[in-house]
């Protein structure tokens, strides 16, 4: 499985971006995708990930009722949408796939993208 990420940016705080995650490969197996971050000097956290058959969502409390996520399976893509972005929300963001049911934890998705740079100024 190969994840390919995209949309990161420069925005202003209160702005908004769209992430995308492209996969490609054998995604038969994958059950759910999701978006983790990560900022200089502190670790990778999670943002939110969808069950990719049974739709289910789960945000980073962090992230709750700002962030959207969704799914086009036509396309076998992953969005993240982000509006009022504040600049704590400035990190790199990965998208990752997992073989597991719905889980906040990194150790439980194998298959990750390289990266795309969000970056908030206020």
């Amino acid at each position: 499985v190969q994840l390919q990420a995209s949309g990161g940016g420069l925005v202003q705080a209160g702005g908004s971006l769209r992430l995308s995650c492209a996969a490609s490969g054998d995604t038969a197996n994958i059950l759910t995708r999701g978006w983790f971050r990560q900022s200089p000097g502190k670790a990778r956290e999670f943002v939110a990930a969808i069950g990719w058959r049974s739709h289910s969502t789960y945000f980073a409390d962090s992230v709750k009722g700002r962030f959207t996520i969704s799914r086009d399976s036509a396309k076998n893509t992953l969005y993240l949408q982000m509006n009022s972005l504040k600049p704590k929300d400035t990190a790199v963001y990965y998208c990752a796939a997992s073989v597991r049911k719905l889980s906040s934890s990194s150790g439980n998705y194998a298959y990750w993208g390289q990266g795309t740079q969000v970056t908030v100024s206020s």
